[in-house]
């Protein structure tokens, strides 16, 4: 896995997940999100008491398809996996993770915004409705939920804010704490928070709670939260 180092020279342009992201992404996410591996486990362990023998499954923001790849291990039943993403340089990595163990997922390079959803019994979506602007990422919840079939499941992370501004500031100071501890330096933490102003726009829980209901889901919950970071699961009734 090859370490990350993208921020240790000074940032020209805004965060995007270009060829310089995806050939470190893997090594990114494993330092830069808390508990990384146990929020895998989670999407893991409730998607598939959902998930019967032929359910279709859908990864949207796949990147390297960490997510469906632990997916396909775990289960003891076929699925159809299917991962969208409009990154090339991550769908390329994704793809030869996913022959390297020999998996059968498919993957579409497409805006989600442009690609037909089929019916499905899982969406998954970790990370990604933060870098939507807010008024397509309403849009794409409805999207999501008409596509979904009666019983199924849409299960997301988020990097969340709190309403409170100085316990906001405390989750943010934790949090870098957390990243320094990681191996990366404060000119790299400054260098990445300013190449992501305004391109990722966290939601507080109650705002993500807010567009789930309004979207028809009756059923909403957290499955996993630290600090700023968490795991939700919303079912269609």
């Amino acid at each position: 896995m090859k370490k990350d180092e993208v921020f240790k020279e000074k940032i020209k342009k805004q965060f995007e997940f270009d060829e310089s992201v995806a050939s470190v992404f893997d090594d990114m996410l494993s330092r830069s999100v808390p508990f990384y591996e146990e929020m895998l486990h989670l999407t893991t362990s409730f998607g598939l008491k959902y998930l019967e023998d032929g359910d279709r499954v859908y990864d949207l923001g796949c990147s390297t398809a960490s997510t469906l790849i632990h997916l396909a291990k775990h289960s003891q039943v076929n699925l159809d996996l299917i991962g969208i993403d409009n990154s090339s340089a991550m769908l390329k990595r994704a793809k030869n993770k996913a022959h390297a163990y020999g998996l059968d997922i498919k993957f579409k390079d497409a805006d989600i915004f442009d690609l037909e959803l089929k019916k499905s019994k899982l969406i998954i979506s970790n990370y990604t409705l933060q870098f939507i602007r807010p008024l397509k990422r309403e849009q794409l919840i409805n999207k999501i939920y008409d596509s979904l079939e009666d019983g199924g499941v849409f299960i997301f992370s988020e990097k969340v804010i709190t309403e409170d501004k100085i316990l906001n500031k405390y989750f943010i100071d934790e949090y870098y704490n957390f990243k320094k501890n990681q191996g990366y330096s404060e000119f790299e933490i400054s260098q990445k928070r300013e190449a992501l102003e305004n391109v990722l726009i966290p939601y507080s829980y109650s705002e993500n709670k807010q567009m789930i209901e309004d979207a028809g889901f009756k059923h909403f919950d957290c499955l996993f939260k630290w600090i700023n970071f968490s795991t939700f699961i919303a079912i269609k009734n």
